[in-house]
């Protein structure tokens, strides 16, 4: 169940990228204001790892250093813009510039750096609804934010209201539910949505789109108060495929790694692979990453992040 909106709302929206504040989150953010609550938003990059709206919009071929810092810049100032839409001022955005397309890499090597300054950041603000990409959200910055943000509660024994929300790709929960709307709430997404210019610029058709779909948000703690959670996973990689496969597991001390040959599993009758008990000796929440340790041009993710007990 959605919660009630009123003046002792302190909501929380966890944005990986620019962009994903509105398209998540903009009828919400609108909600919360009108009822007298109190709002931020945590942006974790700057969205400057976005080489092909760059290439076209400042025709330019090669992009340095210098060129994805200015692009980085340009997508921030709209994030303020599509803010003022919404009718919020720019001191309730707070921006981490944590590399763009480069979370779950920095939550292996910097996990105890990143987690320190949530917590430092959670306690200062004490939100009791937050909302934060949904786990199952194919883009891997989406996917470790959700992680991140899990984790940094955990430790801080903070229990606010969580909704995930779904932008790329998978189907949203059953218990997923829509936010109420207005023509208003949606008008003023929209001008959101244009403020995002550099993002209009290849995608317009596909991001427009976005925008008009239904907000829907999935209560976690509804989500899971089915089937418990157990140390199976989800993945069954073909034996030809294995060598290259790497397993990744966060938990609340830290983040442990191993080639898929070498990680702690056991396999059932059936063939379904799960972790063995004394890879989580500690309380969770787990989460485990399956992937590959190559460059691709792909940017989204094959296998993702799943929660195991």
């Amino acid at each position: 169940m959605l919660p009630t909106l009123d003046r002792q709302t302190r909501l929380l929206v966890i944005a990986p990228h620019p962009d994903d504040e509105t398209i998540g989150a903009g009828g919400l953010l609108q909600q919360v204001r009108e009822a007298g609550g109190e709002v931020r938003i945590w942006l974790l990059t700057d969205g400057d790892n976005n080489p092909w709206p760059q290439r076209w919009l400042e025709r330019r071929i090669w992009i340095g250093q210098a060129a994805r810092e200015r692009w980085g810049r340009r997508r921030r100032a709209e994030v303020v813009q599509a803010m003022s839409a919404l009718g919020l001022a720019p001191e309730q955005l707070e921006g981490f510039s944590w590399p763009d397309m480069g979370l779950t890499g920095l939550l292996r090597g910097q996990f105890a750096a990143m987690l320190t300054l949530f917590e430092a950041r959670l306690r200062a603000w004490c939100p009791n609804v937050v909302v934060l990409p949904d786990l199952g959200d194919r883009h891997p910055d989406h996917g470790t934010a959700h992680v991140l943000t899990r984790l940094a509660l955990a430790r801080e024994a903070l229990s606010p209201t969580l909704l995930t929300y779904l932008v790329h790709g998978g189907a949203a929960a059953q218990q997923a539910e829509v936010l109420p709307s207005s023509d208003a709430y949606q008008a003023a997404k929209r001008q959101a949505m244009e403020a995002h210019a550099s993002q209009l610029a290849l995608s317009g058709t596909r991001m427009r789109r976005l925008i008009e779909r239904p907000e829907t948000f999935t209560c976690l703690e509804a989500a899971r108060s089915g089937p418990l959670l157990s140390r199976q996973l989800p993945w069954s990689p073909p034996v030809w495929l294995q060598p290259g496969l790497r397993l990744t597991l966060a938990g609340s001390v830290g983040v442990r790694r191993w080639s898929w040959r070498r990680a702690p599993l056991v396999r059932d009758r059936e063939g379904r692979w799960a972790l063995i008990a004394e890879a989580t000796p500690d309380t969770g929440p787990y989460f485990v990453k399956l992937h590959m340790d190559l460059p691709s041009p792909w940017i989204f993710d094959t296998w993702g992040w799943h929660e195991i007990s």
